[in-house]
């Protein structure tokens, strides 16, 4: 750009020296001097525009590639965002889960102990059956120790004795075999026939049982009662408080239950019944 701009007043001053005067010559030399010095003062200002504008380039390069790097590292937090937001929604889920099993143990044990609670009764059931053969035995062992003293029974009392025999197997088979109203019908009918005898307090605590196991719990809690009132003496009692005491848990009511199986401990401390009230106890809140 200078060398043409040179050039072009070199022209413009061979055309002027063909026409000018001495003096004009050099007034337009002069001029000439100035117009230099101003093209040199604009390239100067030229190329220092040149380099601002070349720092400010590169800031701006520089500018854009920290906003690049940010832009990055803000991608690179949302991925880990997202990647904790799914680990915590995997722990939630883990939880609830955890949650779930653990209300399902719970009634599992709550199933568990039922069927121990009733397993346990079945087992009273088997003993209570066996003591009527151990109820038999003693009474052979006491009428042989008597035998030379006491006349041997008549006809009429072994019919007698194999007829309440065999009307209380067949009342308790019945029960075995899951027919509780049947069974319940047959006991009360064997305490008609026979309203003191050696079975007398397992079938009215049969009776109880029937209830029980129908779900009846106010009718068992009453023919409970009936074992403890009318055979205070039976082995049965301790049975009969145990189970009115569970009964009085069905129903909802605790503190008649609480005082009912305190009961069972405080006068038949070292039986099982003692022991299951006991555990039933610590179970009660």
């Amino acid at each position: 750009m200078k060398n043409c701009l040179s050039f072009f007043l070199l022209v413009c001053l061979i055309a002027i020296s063909g026409c000018a005067t001495p003096q004009g010559l050099k007034q337009v030399r002069g001029e000439l001097v100035i117009v230099d010095e101003t093209v040199k003062t604009i390239e100067l200002k030229t190329l220092a525009l040149k380099e601002e504008l070349e720092k400010k380039t590169e800031a701006i390069t520089t500018l854009r590639k920290g906003q690049a790097g940010v832009g990055a590292d803000i991608t690179e937090l949302r991925d880990h965002i997202q990647q904790l937001k799914g680990i915590v929604e995997g722990l939630r889920k883990d939880i609830l889960t955890m949650v779930q099993q653990a209300n399902r143990r719970d009634e599992e044990y709550k199933v568990l102990r039922e069927k121990l609670d009733n397993i346990s009764f079945k087992i009273n059931f088997i003993e209570s059956f066996l003591g009527i053969s151990k109820k038999s035995e003693l009474g052979e062992v006491a009428a042989g120790r008597d035998r030379q003293g006491v006349s041997p029974p008549s006809k009429d009392a072994i019919k007698g004795k194999a007829d309440r025999e065999s009307v209380y197997a067949a009342a308790y088979e019945t029960f075995k075999e899951g027919k509780y109203e049947k069974a319940r019908t047959e006991f009360q009918n064997f305490l008609k026939q026979f309203s003191d005898t050696e079975y007398s307090d397992n079938a009215q605590f049969w009776i109880g049982e029937c209830y029980y196991l129908e779900k009846k719990y106010e009718k068992a809690i009453l023919e409970y009662e009936k074992v403890a009132k009318n055979y205070p003496q039976g082995n049965k009692v301790p049975y009969a408080l145990l189970k009115q005491g569970f009964s009085f848990l069905e129903l909802g009511d605790k503190s008649s239950a609480r005082i009912i199986l305190q009961q069972v401990i405080k006068d038949y401390p070292h039986t099982n019944q003692a022991r299951i009230a006991r555990a039933k106890l610590m179970e009660i809140k």
